[in-house]
């Protein structure tokens, strides 16, 4: 294998490990906030945690269409091994994204009476959230292959493990949504999620433990990966750390600070994605495709390549611009999303 052949892949590897892990943080406290907003009684509550999302939602969803472009593009076989396996989620995940965008548009110009268009928003964030579980569920269980094919069923990706993949998720983005309310909001609002973050964060750590447990015991080759010597020293520092984050995210929550929650919840989420990949590298579609085996021609990646040199630095100077001109918080009665 030539340099140029080993190193292209690693390359395009890192550009959809950037989409992913945006599209996660971004898109995750989003999707959080619709997954609570029934907790959230009166129509102001509802309408100020809506507002405090409505300048970044559809913006950060560009990163799951970067991160599927990417995958499709730069890794076509393992595109189409993934997608055969996950029709199924994948088509609920992104009707459920379709149907939330609807709900978002829909309830400011349906008022008084929004309340069908509140509950179709937090349906569809759910759903969203639990799919994309289901698919990271099917992955880390491993998909049957066959003479360069897919070989399983229309529901292989139905599992136990899965579903509590999707619950993690659900959980998971709860909490991103909780913390982004106390750094966005004012008010009840701002004082209501400090509230739900603390079991939020409880129940993310249980989740954790019982996927970090399980897919061990379930796959002797990560096992083998994390407990042999001397991986164990290194990676045990990676549940150590979470428990620290852990720790730092709750103190933060009690003592009302508003930016170290979430920070911290984000950097929980980003040491999960860190144990997933170490855990699955260097596959691309566990256990038989690495990234190599999985890409595209060179020359193809190539031109990708070159592309994302463009679009990645625009599309990224984009999100911290909005970011910035929206950094102050939201009042009860500001502005809404007409």
């Amino acid at each position: 294998m030539s340099d140029v052949s080993y190193t292209l892949p690693i390359l395009l590897i890192l550009v959809l490990a950037v989409a992913v892990v945006l599209y996660v943080v971004l898109d995750g406290f989003d999707l959080g906030i619709g997954i609570l907003f029934p907790f959230f009684k009166t129509e102001v509550e509802r309408d100020q945690a809506m507002n405090s999302v409505a300048p970044f939602w559809d913006g950060n969803e560009t990163w799951l269409v970067y991160g599927g472009i990417t995958l499709w593009a730069g890794f076509p076989f393992a595109f189409a091994l993934i997608m055969p396996a996950v029709y199924l989620p994948v088509l609920i995940m992104l009707l459920a994204l379709i149907f939330r965008g609807v709900a978002f548009e829909f309830r400011w110009v349906a008022k008084p009476r929004e309340r069908k268009w509140d509950w179709s928003f937090t349906v569809g964030s759910i759903l969203a959230a639990f799919a994309q579980g289901l698919v990271l569920g099917a992955l880390l269980q491993e998909i049957r292959i066959e003479n360069g094919q897919y070989a399983g069923g229309s529901f292989d990706w139905l599992t136990p493990f899965s579903l509590v993949c999707g619950l993690a998720l659900v959980v998971g983005y709860g909490l991103l949504g909780a913390t982004w309310l106390m750094l966005k909001t004012t008010g009840d609002v701002a004082e209501h999620a400090r509230r739900l973050a603390t079991p939020l964060l409880f129940a993310l750590l249980f989740f954790i433990g019982v996927v970090s447990v399980w897919t061990p015991l379930q796959i002797p080759r990560i096992a083998e990966r994390w407990f042999s010597v001397p991986n164990f020293y290194f990676l045990s520092q990676v549940p150590l750390a979470t428990l620290l984050l852990a720790w730092l995210c709750w103190r933060s929550i009690r003592r009302g600070r508003t930016l170290l929650p979430f920070v911290s919840a984000v950097l929980i989420f980003l040491l999960a994605f860190f144990g997933l990949v170490m855990s699955n590298a260097p596959y691309i579609v566990p256990p038989t495709v690495t990234l190599w085996e999985g890409a595209a021609h060179p020359s193809s990646q190539m031109f990708f390549l070159i592309g994302a040199a463009i679009l990645l630095p625009l599309i990224l100077a984009y999100t911290v611009g909005v970011f910035w001109v929206f950094r102050a918080k939201v009042g009860p009665h500001a502005e809404g999303y007409h």
